[in-house]
């Protein structure tokens, strides 16, 4: 399981089987991957050890 903040800075876990596609949305960004990547293999991938740290160094705001 992967851990990112709520809006509160608490905690809480994401599963490792979400979709990129489902975090996209959720938070408004664009990973330029695929949607159906699964995020504990993007994390591996790209190096991330959190949710939270992938957003913050990767997330790039969608254009509207």
């Amino acid at each position: 399981m992967w851990y990112n903040k709520n809006m509160k800075n608490q905690f809480r876990k994401k599963r490792e089987d979400t979709k990129i596609g489902t975090i996209e949305k959720k938070y408004g960004v664009d990973f330029g991957t695929r949607s159906d990547a699964k995020l504990g293999n993007f994390l591996e991938k790209k190096g991330y050890s959190s949710l939270s740290e992938l957003l913050k160094k990767d997330g790039k705001k969608r254009s509207r």
